[in-house]
């Protein structure tokens, strides 16, 4: 379920895109009434996808707070980021911010394990430690790997945002960013289980 709620606004903008462009009409009578005359049927779709998906991030807070849950740091990023950039994509009808959004997101979480690295903090260790026991060396490679990881994904999102169609990166940001973080976590996961069955036997 947390899974799936993590996605929510990914998801609710991958559907909002492909809903505008199966109805290009409606889509630049909605985006238009918002964000005046400067709107056609190729940017209509991301101008109301990005729309969504800050409404999405807001009720993803929103929803914590009145449950009374805690709002995680990532969550906050996010909401940030998404503001910012979404935000500057419908001001300036420019749809380049918010391709740029996943690529500053990855960096964003990326610089953040370095300053651990280099403050010899393991936030990775911090997260997990409690549920796996690894010696500390284990835990540095972890941790740098999951640098390289986002800043790789981050430079591949802008490859794709600068390379290929709006609609193919909006594909790729959905499926391919999730298929890689899917893959890269599960290689993690034989990484850790080599420690773990170890420390068993």
């Amino acid at each position: 379920m947390k899974f799936l709620f993590d996605l929510f606004p990914i998801i609710l903008f991958f559907g909002a895109f492909k809903a505008a462009e199966q109805f290009p009409e409606g889509a630049i009578s909605l985006a238009g009434r918002f964000l005046g005359d400067n709107v056609t049927a190729m940017t209509a779709p991301v101008f109301i996808a990005t729309a969504v998906a800050i409404l999405a991030t807001f009720a993803q807070v929103a929803w914590l707070l009145v449950r009374g849950k805690k709002v995680e740091p990532m969550l906050w990023i996010s909401l940030t980021i998404i503001v910012v950039f979404g935000g500057l994509t419908l001001w300036l009808r420019n749809e380049m911010f918010i391709k740029w959004k996943p690529s500053i997101l990855y960096w964003v979480f990326a610089s953040i394990l370095c300053y651990g690295t280099f403050a010899r903090k393991n936030f990775i260790k911090l997260l997990l430690g409690k549920q796996i026991e690894m010696p500390l060396p284990a835990w540095n490679v972890l941790q740098t790997a999951w640098i390289v990881f986002f800043v790789v994904v981050g430079i591949l999102n802008l490859i794709v945002a600068y390379t290929c169609s709006t609609d193919t990166w909006v594909n790729f940001k959905l499926f391919g960013l999730m298929a890689l973080t899917l893959i890269f976590t599960i290689g993690m996961g034989f990484y850790i289980a080599r420690f773990t069955e170890s420390g068993q036997n």
